[in-house]
């Protein structure tokens, strides 16, 4: 029997959705109040966690006027940190810049001109907190997080603009402020020549960080990032989510690791397994919400903010959570009822009919297609979301989970249905897809059982015998034919998208790069323009 010192049994928590988790923790958390005589009660009678309730989850966040301690801080003392760039529904026009203060601030704003040394247009930010107590069987201290957040709409096509953060007692305009100005781009009115990135499973590391400056040496557009974000909650299984190990500053020393490029590329982001946190919302979800802005039109961003689109030239993106649709981790499987995966064949056919799109890029997390000895691939997805892949003809999906790079043939009806070899050309429209998992960002490694193979060092092999996991647990043993290419090693891909005229081809041209800066894997798609 547990104490209220202690975590989710781990055979109770198996048997738990996200959702009873989190009435769980908040249970235990008031039981042990009771017990102890409070926890860190500053930090919680601010939050307004007394009542239950994560400031996180308010329609309408509050902005303090203090840190939790209750002491003043002069806003000149303060410094900002952690800035993020995201799209809003439509690139060419909105973009959300956001940031991170260490202590609550009055009024912050965001600055920006056509200028770095002329940011005369002034924008309020939203301001959404989360406090985070003493968890059950932690050690950790209470931490307050402040979260910023300007949605700027009404932007130029084609424009670079440059920004400031600032609040009451800092200001980006005046002299010594000048570090936190950055800069943006918007997308072009007309599809032109664009490159964009992806990986996903980054988390906090020198290869983290080696990676990040790999990916800015590209000049990417904006960046995908595929999930398992930061590692906050090492365990990942959605079941003892935020108790013991759960430590939420480290997403403080992963905004601050990423600024380098996310304060000038927006950072595309969806949810992986490691993403859900149980303390802050019933979803799990509570914390995603704080930290991060993205597009508000997937089939119900509130609730799910990991699922959204937008159009960049003549490329339509679509991230998903495939949280909803796991059979490996099955925390909240089927949380949308259906609703995610009835948005996304109405996503995909209307961008596959709308005129000047001719690509469509999927990202998630749980791999559709992977022959790791970690997690394989998802049985989940391949039932639910491969067979819309197939109906609209999904030029690409990119996938993390399993931290290796791995890349298919052209697929369908899960058999091979065009080989891709390094340096081939795939045609979707009668090919079939080709899925990526861009696993190694920064995360510990894992292995396959079968040799790697990949561009200077090609040792293929007929079949791999794999697996993937089953509707209400256990594995499925599978042999098969599709894993082209295979690297046990840190890296991420880079897209080169070219446009084309009307009745000739575009195309989109895949690198893998590994943290040495080797070209790995290199393949084309191609897709005639419409």
């Amino acid at each position: 029997m547990d104490t209220p010192e202690m975590g989710i049994d781990a055979r109770l928590a198996a048997k738990m959705s996200m959702a009873e988790q989190h009435e769980y923790l908040r249970t235990k958390l008031t039981r042990r109040r009771m017990v102890m005589g409070g926890v860190a009660a500053g930090a919680v009678a601010a939050s307004g966690l007394m009542g239950g309730v994560a400031r996180a989850d308010s329609a309408s966040p509050t902005l303090l006027s203090r840190p939790a301690t209750g002491h003043h801080i002069d806003g000149a003392l303060v410094a900002p940190f952690g800035r993020h760039l995201q799209f809003g529904s439509d690139p060419r026009c909105e973009f959300t810049i956001s940031w991170q203060v260490p202590l609550a601030v009055r009024r912050p704003f965001v600055r920006i001109g056509l200028q770095p040394w002329s940011l005369s247009h002034k924008i309020e930010a939203e301001v959404r907190d989360l406090h985070t107590p003493q968890l059950l069987n932690s050690k950790l201290p209470p931490v307050d997080q402040f979260y910023l957040h300007a949605a700027i709409g009404g932007l130029r096509p084609g424009t670079t603009y440059y920004y400031g953060v600032g609040h009451d007692g800092f200001d980006p305009a005046q002299p010594g402020a000048f570090a936190t100005v950055g800069s943006f781009t918007t997308a072009p009115a007309r599809p032109e020549r664009f490159t964009f990135t992806a990986f996903g499973d980054q988390g906090v590391s020198y290869h983290a960080l080696a990676n990040d400056s790999l990916i800015l040496a590209q000049n990417p557009a904006f960046h995908l990032h595929a999930g398992d974000i930061c590692y906050a909650d090492p365990d990942g299984s959605g079941q003892q989510s935020d108790s013991g190990d759960y430590d939420a500053r480290t997403w403080d020393s992963f905004l601050a690791q990423t600024e380098s490029v996310s304060a000038r590329v927006p950072w595309m982001v969806t949810t992986g397994n490691h993403d859900m946190e149980a303390w802050y919302s019933p979803n799990g979800y509570g914390g995603q919400e704080a930290r991060w802005s993205l597009p508000a039109n997937g089939h119900d961003p509130k609730n799910q903010p990991g699922a959204y689109s937008f159009v960049y030239g003549n490329t339509a993106v679509i991230a998903l959570d495939a949280n909803d649709v796991s059979y490996e981790i099955p925390a909240n499987y089927g949380i949308t009822g259906g609703k995610q995966t009835a948005w996304l064949d109405r996503t995909l056919g209307a961008y596959r009919k709308q005129r000047g799109i001719d690509f469509l890029v999927v990202f998630f997390h749980h791999c559709a297609y992977s022959t790791t000895n970690a997690h394989a691939s998802d049985g989940g997805v391949q039932a639910e979301w491969v067979p819309l892949f197939e109906k609209h003809q999904v030029d690409l999906v990119v996938n993390g989970h399993n931290h290796v790079y791995e890349r298919t043939d052209a697929i369908r009806g899960g058999a091979v249905s065009h080989p891709v070899e390094i340096g081939g050309t795939t045609r979707p429209a009668t090919d079939g897809t080709v899925y990526v998992t861009a696993g190694g960002a920064g995360r510990s490694l894992y292995n396959f059982p079968a040799p790697d193979t990949f561009e200077g060092s090609e040792n293929p092999v007929d079949t791999v015998t794999t697996w993937h996991s089953a509707k209400g647990g256990g594995k499925v043993t599978d042999t098969v034919n599709w894993s082209r290419v295979r690297y046990t090693g840190y890296s991420f891909i880079s897209v080169d998208v070219e446009p084309a005229r009307s009745g000739r081809e575009s195309t989109l041209t895949v690198s893998a790069i590994a943290e040495t800066g080797k070209r790995i894997d290199h393949f084309t798609v191609a897709r005639r323009a419409r």
